[in-house]
């Protein structure tokens, strides 16, 4: 492990890749990757904004769900490269700080997003006549309006207690960014009972939605097989599996980091996951929702005929 100055407050982040031809590779890979993440999503934002047939509740959501993986790359990647390149691993203690408090309300946030997506395809698909009622424009405002508040409380606190606590003399953080748990492996004291409170943490925002998202498509699943319309059948199950392949992303490496007691972790294990829900996820997310979407490509040509015919009116004028 490098030597630093360990005389200031700052923390030093060991990063992801190695100073080495195979290490620059990888930089321009994910920065390929982080300007991709940016196009699609930042796209899909200003598609449902702009087209008034996706302002539904399911597309509202999706929208929502954009914004957060738009925010999870633009929080973690820009630091990452400014530190590759100029071979300075410091990041300040408020800085350190900031990245943790949105990187903690970002996952929790997205966790209970996923959960109200579901809840909205439940009851599109099981409740089609109570929709307009259940899933009214006041109730998906709560909902995202909830999830907002509680991701960003959870993280707040969280994010002040781990700033309160005794750092041992090194503040090497092996992590390509402020991670929580890699910040308590550097703690002076018994960590035993945050830790309980970061598995509390995690059932709450991560298992119990989860089961409530796997309960949901049980019941939208014996639904779809009793539908009499082949092709109702086939939109329902397509925008139903392809809602699923997202939180099986998202999910599955989140709960096997943070469900795990520090002695089965190991740094390099936990930045590959961390990549995987950080920098891929952002990237695929828009591909999965838009690919084979009709609704989301019409959308897409009606915008851009839209601005084609501005374009000819200026022209003309």
């Amino acid at each position: 492990m490098e030597n630093y100055n360990q005389t200031s407050t700052d923390f030093f982040l060991l990063g992801l890749l190695p100073p080495s031809k195979i290490g620059l590779f990888f930089f321009f890979l994910i920065i390929l990757m982080f300007l991709m993440a940016l196009l699609g999503n930042l796209s899909m934002v200003l598609l449902i904004v702009l087209d008034a047939q996706l302002h539904t509740p399911m597309y509202v959501f999706l929208s929502q769900l954009s914004l957060i993986d738009l925010n999870y790359v633009s929080t973690t990647i820009p630091k990452m490269a400014f530190n590759y390149l100029l071979g300075n691993k410091s990041i300040s203690f408020i800085g350190c700080g900031v990245q943790s408090f949105f990187f903690v309300t970002l996952a929790g946030t997205e966790g209970l997003l996923l959960t109200c997506m579901a809840y909205d395809r439940y009851v599109a698909i099981c409740f089609p006549l109570h929709y307009p009622t259940r899933m009214s424009k006041r109730v998906c405002v709560l909902m995202i309006a909830g999830s907002w508040i509680t991701g960003a409380s959870n993280s707040f606190a969280h994010t002040v207690y781990v700033l309160h606590i005794p750092f041992c003399q090194s503040r090497t953080i092996n992590h390509f960014f402020c991670d929580i748990p890699a910040m308590m492996t550097l703690a002076c004291m018994d960590t035993w009972f945050y830790e309980c409170t970061v598995f509390a943490s995690t059932i709450f925002l991560l298992v119990l939605p989860f089961i409530a998202i796997v309960c949901s498509y049980g019941w939208v699943l014996l639904t779809i097989l009793r539908m009499r319309s082949a092709a109702g059948r086939k939109k329902a199950y397509w925008t139903c599996s392809t809602h699923l392949t997202v939180v099986t992303f998202f999910y599955t490496p989140f709960a096997y980091t943070y469900l795990r007691s520090r002695s089965l972790r190991s740094p390099a294990e936990d930045m590959i996951l961390a990549f995987f829900y950080t920098i891929l996820t952002p990237v695929l997310n828009p591909i999965i929702y838009s690919l084979r979407n009709k609704e989301v490509m019409g959308a897409l040509r009606r915008v851009i005929q839209r601005i084609c015919s501005v374009n000819k009116l200026t022209q003309l004028h």
